[in-house]
């Protein structure tokens, strides 16, 4: 894939699989007058996913591909995914409420140029249940990592981390929904950072 100049947004494929509010938020913040990367292509794997008509209503190309058109091979259906990214010319892939776990062969494919979000401060509470195990453990803080991917679940070099306190009515929705809100300003800076660095734009 090459590079344009150094001063075109870098075309940023989003990938999703429900409602994509940070899908949304990725997108609100490609609109923003110096942003450094534009969404060039939102997918889903799943067809009826409410993020694809969120990401049509915006003007953006919105492709399904439904994973379970193909059995049980990954690799197959990833394959059909870098397709439809080729086609559209990206450069970074971001990875906003996507919940196929990927083989290594798209992760290697987007290497250093794959960023995902994840709803804990890593490395506390890979996986699932992010909040419920935060507030199970007494913890005064919980918040939001965003970083790169890599074959491990959640492991990859972190790129940035917001933080929220936890209050003592908190239950894990409405945890979830804190920290749900400092995802929405910290992926679009962590994104565009990343992107700067991608155009070789030191950031002013």
């Amino acid at each position: 894939m090459t590079q344009g100049s150094t001063h075109d947004p870098v075309p940023v494929g989003i990938l999703i699989s429900g409602a994509g509010t940070n899908m949304g938020a990725l997108v609100a913040a490609s609109l923003r007058p110096g942003c450094p990367y534009r969404a060039a292509v939102v997918i889903s794997n799943r067809p009826d996913a409410a993020g694809l008509d969120l990401a049509r209503s915006a003007g953006l190309p919105s492709v399904a591909v439904d994973h379970t058109d193909f059995g049980k091979d990954r690799t197959a259906h990833e394959q059909a995914i870098d397709a439809v990214l080729t086609a559209h010319g990206v450069q970074v892939v971001a990875l906003a409420g996507y919940i196929r776990l990927l083989t290594p062969w798209l992760v290697g494919r987007w290497a250093g140029r794959m960023l995902n979000i994840h709803p804990s401060l890593l490395p506390l509470y890979p996986g699932l249940d992010t909040h419920a195990r935060a507030i199970a453990a007494g913890d005064a803080e919980a918040g939001c990592t965003v970083h790169l991917v890599t074959e491990g679940v959640d492991e990859g070099p972190i790129l940035g981390q917001a933080r929220v306190p936890i209050l003592p009515d908190d239950t894990p929705d409405i945890l979830a929904a804190r920290v749900r809100t400092a995802e929405h300003d910290l992926y679009p800076r962590t994104l565009a950072d990343h992107c700067r660095q991608q155009n070789g734009v030191s950031r002013n």
